[in-house]
């Protein structure tokens, strides 16, 4: 074991179980991400190598590592997430939602990434996985209570999972992923809908001019590599950002519709209702409580 591995005092910051059955983005988080399969078969995509994970399987993802998650098997992939700082520190303590909002979540302390350099990726034994999964349920029920007390819980728990991924290293030969096909174009794609989704004229063609591939070239990437169409990305992270803004409250669905891309309050719904199975007002009614 190297010597700092004896100063570490981790931060749990998040704590949650996801359940999806498709593509849902890309993150790039300013912290660490453990994950967990429970469940199901997905293509991870890290920093541009693919990676086939299964139930079993660990991922651990330092800060500014950029992801996708595709799921591969019929089943849902059902994961069990916290997000961490390596060591404690009484300003990012603060910081309590995971995505990037600040300037200064850019600014990564050196010490935040010794883990850098370490294979993302463990395959644990069932008796591993057994206590793995304990110690989660026990993490995460802690992160619901507002005891004081918890923070050093779940401190403690962090440091159990983070040596079940250490010690899962050693069965993790057969994971060495490999560099996606075409990934540069892929991630200049992303990162340029991300930024432009909101404008109403955005299409196939516009975006690959940005991503300097032509537009058949890259729609046969995205379909290959991630299973889905451009379009539907992008309708994708219209949606996502029009929840985001319905949770929020304060705005009708016209503005938000525009806010987001949609040239009409119609085409909105029906896409919305599309992705999510419900229409936007419905979804702003369900979801009224969590703003007013």
């Amino acid at each position: 074991m190297e010597a700092w591995m004896n100063t570490i005092s981790p931060f749990v910051r998040k704590v949650k179980i996801l359940k999806s059955s498709s593509l849902s983005g890309e993150w790039v988080d300013y912290d660490h991400v453990f994950t967990y399969i429970e469940q199901g078969e997905a293509d991870f995509i890290l920093n541009g190598v693919k990676y086939l994970v299964q139930e079993g399987d660990v991922l651990l993802m330092s800060p500014f590592m950029s992801h996708i998650i595709r799921t591969t098997s019929a089943a849902p992939v059902i994961q069990y997430i916290f997000h961490f700082d390596l060591y404690y520190d009484g300003e990012r303590s603060a910081w309590t939602e995971t995505g990037i909002t600040m300037d200064k979540q850019r600014q990564i302390p050196e010490r935040e990434m010794r883990l850098a350099s370490l294979l993302p990726i463990s395959h644990l034994r069932p008796a591993d996985r057994i206590e793995l999964k304990r110690s989660f349920l026990m993490m995460h029920k802690a992160s619901l209570d507002e005891r004081g007390n918890n923070a050093l819980l779940m401190k403690a728990v962090c440091i159990e999972l983070l040596f079940l991924f250490l010690k899962g290293q050693i069965n993790s030969g057969s994971h060495e992923g490999k560099m996606t096909k075409g990934w540069v174009f892929i991630e200049r794609t992303i990162s340029f809908i991300n930024g432009h989704y909101w404008d109403p004229q955005l299409d196939n063609a516009s975006i690959s001019k940005h991503a300097g591939i032509s537009t058949n070239h890259l729609s046969f990437l995205f379909k290959e590599q991630l299973n889905i169409t451009i379009h539907k990305y992008l309708m994708h992270v219209r949606i996502e950002q029009a929840k985001q803004r319905i949770l929020e409250g304060g705005k009708t669905l016209t503005v938000i519709a525009r806010e987001v891309g949609f040239s009409g309050i119609h085409l909105f719904s029906r896409a919305f209702k599309a992705m999510v199975g419900v229409t936007p007002s419905h979804f702003q009614a369900s979801n009224s409580k969590l703003w007013k």
